[in-house]
């Protein structure tokens, strides 16, 4: 293993290994010297955020078209549209959407809706790679969901297919029903021995949902930032609560995104491990597919709050900053290609890496 940050190599050694590496499947399968059970293709989804108040209705849509299925859903002070589902064979790490399939979508959705969007009333752009079991068909649409598992050589799992709505049941697979090839061997040889078997639970919050007229008295924050708050954090709320408690300054929301407050990027870089400034932009929060300047009326302030945590000089801030508009100038570079090509070359712009001083 390479750690980027540090260029270092690690050996990293184990009984048993899941290989679960999606799109990269049939890269990462011949590391072990073998072809592979499974082949996959690459199929690429794009989705639009746009204000709530873009479209008027209180209730979301799915219809089918003619390539893949439409959905507009509500999704806090916004709305998701989504998604195309065409082949992808350019770069796996950062699929890039082209305007072709911004304008899909848009004439898609406009079909149905009484006022038509436009490009200026998308806020976001995202994109993404179904990791889709290869099969006969060229139409990567009528492509399987379902995944699969191979024991493709001793202490190695294999496991291809599914999608991101799948993965939980995906990794439930492995967790509750593991082969005897979990099992040490002194114990496989016991007939009346079974495997151990793993539960996954979800973090369970209603006392807390129950209680968030008084988590507002306590924090000073109104009830609906709490009831935000616990839609997110859940049951972690109180860690967050408690940055806010010690300095009450990070109870103050973002100016440039105003639904996130200053705690909840000290939160990201302190408990969710956090290293850059596009982690908590990009990931820790959804303020680059949230705002309309995509997080670069934002970026200046989360670096200052993230600096003092990492211990990063002026340099190396003014270095977060640099890289992370540069990556949101080659994403709308992208955005406004006419295809997949040329988009994927915009978009590989942008440097992957943060320099570190």
């Amino acid at each position: 293993m390479v750690d980027l940050e540090s260029n270092r190599q690690y050996m990293i050694r184990a009984r048993q290994v899941i290989n679960a590496t999606g799109v990269w499947t049939d890269d990462t399968q011949t590391l072990a010297n073998e072809r592979g059970q499974f082949h996959v293709r690459s199929s690429k989804g794009i989705h639009l955020v746009v204000p709530r108040d873009r479209i008027r209705s209180s209730s979301g849509i799915i219809l089918r078209t003619d390539k893949s299925v439409l959905f507009v859903i509500p999704w806090g002070r916004h709305w998701i549209i989504g998604t195309t589902d065409t082949d992808w064979s350019l770069d796996k790490a950062h699929p890039a959407a082209s305007q072709r399939d911004i304008r899909y979508l848009l004439d898609q959705v406009n079909s149905v809706l009484r006022v038509p969007l436009t490009e200026a009333d998308v806020e976001g752009v995202f994109a993404g790679l179904r990791p889709l079991l290869a099969g006969e068909s060229a139409d990567t649409s009528a492509l399987s969901r379902e995944h699969a598992v191979a024991h493709s050589v001793p202490g190695l799992v294999v496991i291809a297919g599914g999608k991101y709505t799948t993965y939980r049941v995906m990794a439930r697979t492995r967790s509750t029903r593991p082969s005897t090839a979990w099992v040490r061997p002194s114990t496989a040889k016991s007939p009346s021995a079974s495997p151990t078997t793993y539960h996954c639970s979800e973090p369970k919050a209603s006392g807390r949902w129950n209680a968030r007229t008084q988590l507002a008295a306590e924090s000073g924050l109104n009830e609906s930032r709490i009831a935000r708050l616990l839609n997110r954090y859940g049951s972690m709320i109180g860690e967050v609560l408690a940055l806010i408690r010690d300095d009450p300054s990070l109870g103050v929301p973002l100016p440039a995104a105003d639904d996130y407050l200053r705690a909840e990027v000290v939160y990201g870089t302190t408990h969710e491990g956090a290293l850059h400034l596009d982690d908590v932009l990009c990931r820790r929060t959804r303020i680059s597919i949230e705002t309309f300047d995509r997080g670069t009326e934002s970026c200046s302030e989360v670096a200052d709050l993230m600096a003092p945590v990492l211990g990063w000089s002026d340099e190396q801030k003014a270095r977060e900053v640099a890289h992370y508009l540069a990556r949101v100038a080659a994403e709308r570079e992208s955005q406004s290609m006419p295809d997949d090509e040329t988009a994927d070359g915009a978009r590989l712009g942008a440097a992957d890496i943060v320099p570190v001083g």
